[in-house]
């Protein structure tokens, strides 16, 4: 399996396999409806990546199987996917790392994220592993902020 494996920056004819990972998650499911109804289309994800956004995935021969992307304007991780049989590998702190790197070239020192309210979600440990804090809770949402220094 040596060479099968691969991270890298998400390109345009990518988008379609990362709605098909978006879909599949274990934790904050949406189906494509209801990402279509919060305006994420592939659409807006092709000109999302034209302009302030950028992201890295995850390919197991070929395949995507987990993603993240940031957004340097709104100084924000603005997703993170990983397929439920690749869970517990690394390698969402891999793709973490990626687009924290990236955000902070950009001249990020501090960005955000919203994930759900309930901290028992393997979601909100992870993120406290990889050094995010707690900022507020709003609209049903945990804001969860890091320094990058």
């Amino acid at each position: 399996m040596a060479g099968s494996i691969m991270i890298r920056r998400i390109e345009h004819q990518d988008v379609p396999a990362l709605f098909v990972v978006r879909v599949a998650t274990r934790e904050n499911v949406l189906s494509l409806d209801q990402l279509a109804s919060l305006g994420i289309t592939e659409a807006t994800i092709h000109e999302a990546i034209e302009g302030s956004h950028a992201g890295w995935l995850y390919e197991d021969q070929g395949r995507v199987v987990a993603f993240a992307m940031g957004d340097y304007e709104g100084k924000e991780l603005t997703v993170i996917a990983v397929l439920p049989d690749y869970e517990k590998q690394g390698i969402g702190g891999q793709l973490l790392t990626q687009v924290e790197n990236w955000l902070k070239s950009k001249g990020c020192d501090e960005i955000c994220l919203s994930t759900d309210l309930d901290v028992k979600l393997r979601a909100y440990g992870f993120y406290r592993k990889w050094g995010w804090v707690d900022n507020k809770i709003e609209k049903g949402n945990r804001y969860m902020c890091k320094r990058l220094n």
